[in-house]
């Protein structure tokens, strides 16, 4: 149940969206050992966003995950800032990322939360 939000105060056109939003999904998947049809994205591009006085690009992400062990939040800013660099020519310390474990009873899904659904 993986949920990745970027805010980036770029634009973009469709074509180039959709893109990231894939790639990021397979990588999201991929870091977390999750299966990509679980992995939401959510991309804000033109965000109104400062960073350090400057509107020079910045992005803030949000991963939310139930069970997100705090073991893995240092590989998972290491690959998101590595693809942020590559995929959207932001700096690495331009970017700041809020890592979450969600509990599985503060997480819904198909109309229940995740502990019903999986309780153990």
């Amino acid at each position: 149940m993986p949920y990745l939000k970027i805010q980036i105060n770029q634009d973009f056109d469709e074509e180039k969206k959709a893109e990231i939003m894939d790639k990021i999904s397979k990588l999201v998947a991929k870091e977390l050992g999750k299966p990509e049809s679980m992995i939401m994205v959510a991309l804000e591009t033109a965000a109104k966003m400062v960073f350090g006085g400057t509107n020079d690009p910045t992005i803030f992400m949000e991963l939310k995950s139930v069970g997100l062990p705090e073991s893995k939040t240092s590989d998972l800013s290491a690959s998101l800032c590595d693809f942020a660099e590559q995929h959207l020519n932001v700096k690495k310390e331009r970017i700041y990322i809020e890592f979450a474990n969600a509990e599985k009873s503060m997480f819904g899904w198909k109309g229940k939360n995740i502990l019903e659904l999986f309780p153990n």
